[in-house]
């Protein structure tokens, strides 16, 4: 991992842009999926696979990679996105997500796609294996670090919990979870549903390290996870604050797309009929500048 010059964060603005037009088109594909969380967490991942990861997608059983586990696996549209992206498998591939028989199902199978360490959909499941695999590394002494992606809905899980307590009592330093701290889940806010806050104060008292981020700031988001690096003796929990939908501002932050896709969306912004093409147009710009229009 190294520190982010301009012409790196360039190159890494483009690339989350790219995925998230490859997002957009591939649940257009599906005709199904989760819109909102995918988009939101396009800049996390974009990172990870193209500057944090140690990984080797023409040799994705690589001993010595990191291993990330998705967690809230419906959000695997941005996952598929990204690994094609970095070279695991054909863009052109992203088409066939949901498909009968395709490697891209609607939740992430590990028999199916290289890459792929866990399968997920059961939501609460990933921290527990994560902690399995930071385990097992620890008693092989192998020094690979273990990224664990959450929701924070899926905080709502008692499951979460167990493992939580147990990566602390264990001082597992070579575990780092994140959580997608963008306040939404399928029925509407998360602190509506069941509040999470003070959620920084809940792991910490369970032994954890945690570090707060802007989940849309490529400098902070690296910032995070060197610094994540460099904690001895404690699992690290990223909180990454991020706006569902982010990249088109007419459904961030509403949680009726949470798990729509495109073209099946809410109609007080676009008609299901010009929702794709509408979202797409957004994505030709980030900050005022066009950006690249590539798959």
């Amino acid at each position: 991992m190294s520190q982010l010059h301009d012409d790196k964060l360039k190159f890494l603005e483009e690339k989350a842009n790219d995925i998230r037009r490859s997002i957009i088109r591939s649940l257009q594909a599906a005709g199904s999926g989760h819109t909102g969380g995918p988009l939101g967490m396009a800049d996390v991942f974009t990172a990870l696979y193209f500057h944090i990861l140690k990984h080797d997608p023409a040799n994705p059983d690589w001993e010595q990679r990191d291993r990330l586990v998705l967690s809230n696996g419906h959000i695997c549209p941005v996952q598929y996105a990204a690994m094609a992206h970095a070279g695991y498998f054909p863009v052109e591939e992203l088409q066939t997500l949901r498909k009968y028989g395709s490697r891209l199902q609607g939740h992430p199978h590990r028999n199916m796609l290289p890459g792929i360490e866990v399968s997920s959909g059961p939501l609460g499941t990933g921290l527990p294996q994560a902690v399995g695999m930071a385990i097992g590394l620890k008693m092989n002494k192998q020094p690979n670090q273990i990224y664990c992606l959450m929701g924070d809905g899926e905080q709502d899980c008692g499951i979460i919990w167990e493992a939580v307590m147990l990566a602390g009592k264990l001082k597992l330093d070579n575990l780092t979870g994140l959580i997608d701290r963008n306040n939404i889940q399928i029925d509407g806010m998360t602190e509506d549903i069941m509040p999470l806050e003070p959620l920084r104060e809940k792991y910490e008292s369970f032994g954890w390290h945690v570090i707060d981020a802007n989940g849309h700031d490529f400098q902070d988001i690296n910032n995070a996870f060197e610094m994540a690096r460099a904690i001895y003796e404690k699992p690290v929990l990223i909180i990454a604050h991020t706006i569902p939908g982010k990249g088109v501002p007419e459904i961030e932050f509403d949680y009726r797309w949470h798990g729509v896709p495109p073209g099946a969306g809410p109609e007080d912004k676009f008609a299901k009929a010009d929702q794709v093409a509408e979202m797409l147009s957004r994505l030709r710009t980030l900050d005022g500048k066009i950006r690249s229009e590539h798959q």
